[in-house]
């Protein structure tokens, strides 16, 4: 019996071994385990503030993805005056941008309350600089800090061998996880593909994994799953030529049942990222889509995927508040500012908000005419609107969502092999010894 109870406080010391199960059930399972876990971080304030009150919001079952020259301030304003819930990440800012420019700071990271809850991502491959741009930002209470290890882009992953070219080394992400918790107080994550170049393997992906959690306290990854090209495709390309293998994403369900995964790639419309949730995918993240269509996608977020009312807000209601917002934007800078934004970084992010319907093209090509022109949003506006029909100026969303395809049924054949790490099978032998020894 003493050696019964020795055994078992032994095995209760050691790191958790991953848990590996037969057929895609796993994931159902697991997704009714984190419908549980979602419903009680709802209820225990699942993300804190920097200055220590506890943040009131959902988890990130939806995000929208960070995009170059896309997710600034202006477009995060637009999305969260569609949807009130949708997790909303910053353009990535790299580093050294923020240890360089310590006394510009607002013009890279500030944002307004309503943006919450926000995720920093941030981009580097110098531990040191790091440390110093989570430091610096955690004075702007974002709600997480993301490490760029996915960006395939030559700018990003061939200078200073940062974004996608990361995943060849695990190791130095763990440390660059470290590095940035240790320097703020909210949770960190990992955005990365699902390999790079030749290094595709399900086995390899979740090595970086498996050493990232086991080395650093990052327990989210958000996981593109399109492998990168490093060489001979162009950003965009990387974006749609390498096959989408969803699969992998819920083959890390299985095997790090103790870590949150959020997927990405591919998916267009709100059906898709519920039917992503029901195969138990704990997060799912939409990129152009999101911002391509914000009206249709955002819209239906907070209803279909929060169980929220509907806001039953029109795009005329949400051009009024957004037109109030970039006015005063404008006012805030004198004529000759060197960071007074253009009407048209301002106007950027509206162009999309009438996509598919009538009067679309008509309010594109005034727009384009408008923005020669025009010194205020509230001109512009008034100069380009008279294309959209009232129909269409003031209808609300309708309850249910635009259907597409479905891509994420039936994986139970398709999943790959269970994950044997290092750290598994180390364990693994510490167990039959200590059961050895139990036995003698």
């Amino acid at each position: 019996m003493a050696k019964s109870a020795a055994a078992n406080h032994l095995l209760s010391t050691l790191t958790p071994l991953h848990r590996h199960t037969h057929t895609c059930s796993i994931v159902h399972g697991f997704s009714q385990k984190f419908k549980r876990f979602h419903c009680l971080a709802t209820k225990h304030n699942f993300h804190s503030k920097v200055s220590g009150e506890r943040a009131q919001y959902f988890p990130p079952w939806f995000s929208v993805a960070p995009m170059m020259d896309w997710t600034d301030n202006h477009y995060r304003t637009l999305a969260r005056l569609i949807s009130k819930h949708a997790w909303l990440y910053t353009e990535m800012v790299v580093a050294e941008t923020i240890v360089h420019q310590a006394d510009n700071l607002d013009r890279f990271l500030a944002f307004s309350p309503e943006q919450h809850p926000i995720v920093l991502q941030i981009g580097g491959s110098n531990l040191e600089n790091l440390a110093k741009a989570a430091r610096l930002a955690n004075a702007y209470s974002y709600d997480e800090i993301n490490l760029n290890c996915g960006c395939p882009s030559g700018k990003v992953a061939g200078h200073g061998c940062f974004g996608a070219r990361l995943m060849f080394d695990p190791k130095f992400v763990a440390d660059a996880m470290a590095a940035i918790a240790s320097n703020c107080d909210v949770p960190v994550s990992v955005k990365c593909r699902i390999g790079v170049d030749d290094r595709d393997s399900y086995n390899e992906l979740c090595d970086f994994v498996d050493t990232i959690a086991s080395l650093s306290p990052c327990r989210h990854f958000i996981i593109h799953a399109r492998k990168a090209l490093l060489n001979g495709l162009s950003p965009d390309q990387n974006r749609k030529i390498p096959p989408l293998k969803y699969e992998y994403y819920y083959g890390l369900l299985r095997d790090f049942p103790e870590t949150r995964f959020t997927i990405n790639g591919g998916i267009t419309c709100i059906d898709q990222v519920d039917a992503a949730r029901r195969q138990g995918a704990h997060g799912v993240m939409v990129g152009r889509a999101a911002y391509n269509n914000p009206w249709s996608t955002l819209g239906y977020v907070d209803s279909a995927l929060y169980g929220m009312p509907c806001s039953g807000v029109s795009r005329r209601q949400v051009l009024e508040k957004f037109q109030v917002y970039a006015d005063s934007v404008l006012g805030k800078y004198g004529p000759k500012s060197p960071n007074k934004p253009s009407i048209r970084q301002l106007i950027k992010p509206l162009l999309h908000l009438f996509h598919s319907e009538p009067g679309n093209g008509l309010w594109k090509r005034k727009a384009d005419a408008a923005l020669r022109n025009c010194t205020t949003v509230k001109s512009f506006l008034e100069e380009t609107l008279v294309a959209i029909p009232d129909s269409v100026l003031d209808s609300t969303l309708v309850q249910g969502q635009p259907t597409c395809e479905n891509g994420f049924a039936n994986f139970g054949d398709l999943l790959p092999p269970p994950y044997r790490s290092s750290t598994y099978q180390r364990q693994s032998l510490c167990v039959k010894e200590l059961a050895a020894n139990c036995l003698t």
